[in-house]
C-alpha cells in the first residue's frame, strides 16, 4: 500500500452492554460519517492525498482454555480511502462486517492492545498514527487501560475516545483519566447510540483533519 496522511485504527466495543439494536446504530453511524462528502474530501485532502482505515472489534478478555473465545476481531482490514469512491466502499465494507468476537465484559486494555497491534501491521507508511477507541463501559477484565495507553503513546500513537454515556453517565471521564494520550488527545461523549453517528463523525472528521487541541475541548453540546 503506497504512503498516507494517517493510518487510523477503529477499535470499537460490542461487548454484552451493547445490544443488537445500539451496535446497528454504532455500526451505521461509522458507514454514515464515512459516505459524508466532506469527511471523503478529508482524508483525501492531505500532502499525501489518502488515508488508512482499519476497524477493530472488541470485548472481553479471551478465557486461557478457549483463546479464540473472546479475541479481538479484524472486522475490516486496512483500506485506503483516498476520495468519495473508497470512502463509500469502506463504509459498504464496515455494514457488512459480522458482529464478532461474542458478548462479552468489558476488556478496554486488551482492545486498546489490539488496536496497537493492527496499528504495528498497517501495510503503508504513515505521517499520523490515531487509535480510535468507542464504547459504553469501563475497564471491567483484562489488563488496565493506562498502562496500554502509555505504551501506544511512547510509540507515537495519538489515541482518542468516543464515550457512549447510556450506562455509565460518568464514562467520560474515565476515557479522560485512563485512555486518551498523546499530543492533541482527546475525549468526546454522546448520551446515547441514537446520537452516534454525529457525534463519530464530528470525532473522525477532527481525527482526519488533524486538529491539535487539548482534551478538554468539546465538540459536541452533550455535557461531560
Amino acid at each position: 500500500m503506497e504512503p498516507v496522511d494517517l493510518a487510523l485504527c477503529l477499535a470499537v466495543d460490542v461487548s454484552a452492554s451493547v445490544d443488537y439494536d445500539e451496535f446497528g446504530l454504532m455500526i451505521g453511524g461509522y458507514a454514515a460519517a464515512f459516505r459524508d462528502p466532506g469527511l471523503a474530501a478529508l482524508c483525501a485532502g492531505g500532502p499525501r492525498g489518502a488515508i488508512a482505515v482499519g476497524m477493530l472489534f472488541w470485548s472481553g478478555a479471551w478465557p486461557s482454555m478457549r483463546p479464540a473465545a473472546g479475541l479481538p476481531e479484524v472486522a475490516v482490514p486496512w483500506f485506503r480511502v483516498d476520495g468519495p469512491e473508497a470512502a463509500t466502499a469502506l463504509a459498504d465494507a464496515i455494514e457488512s462486517a459480522p458482529r464478532r468476537p461474542p458478548p462479552g465484559a468489558t476488556a478496554l486494555g486488551e482492545g486498546m492492545a489490539s488496536g496497537l497491534a493492527l496499528l504495528a501491521r498497517c501495510p503503508a507508511p504513515a505521517t499520523r498514527l490515531v487509535l480510535d477507541v468507542s464504547g459504553d463501559g469501563r475497564h471491567n477484565q483484562g489488563r488496565a487501560p493506562a498502562p496500554v495507553r502509555d505504551i501506544g503513546v511512547a510509540a507515537g500513537v495519538m489515541i482518542n475516545g468516543l464515550a457512549v454515556l447510556n450506562e455509565e453517565p460518568d464514562l467520560l471521564e474515565h476515557y479522560r483519566e485512563e485512555v486518551i494520550g498523546g499530543p492533541g488527545s482527546f475525549a468526546m461523549a454522546c448520551p446515547d447510540y441514537a446520537a452516534f453517528a454525529e457525534a463519530i463523525r464530528e470525532k473522525l472528521a477532527r481525527e482526519i483533519g488533524g486538529l491539535l487541541l487539548s482534551h478538554a475541548d468539546r465538540l459536541s453540546p452533550f455535557p461531560p
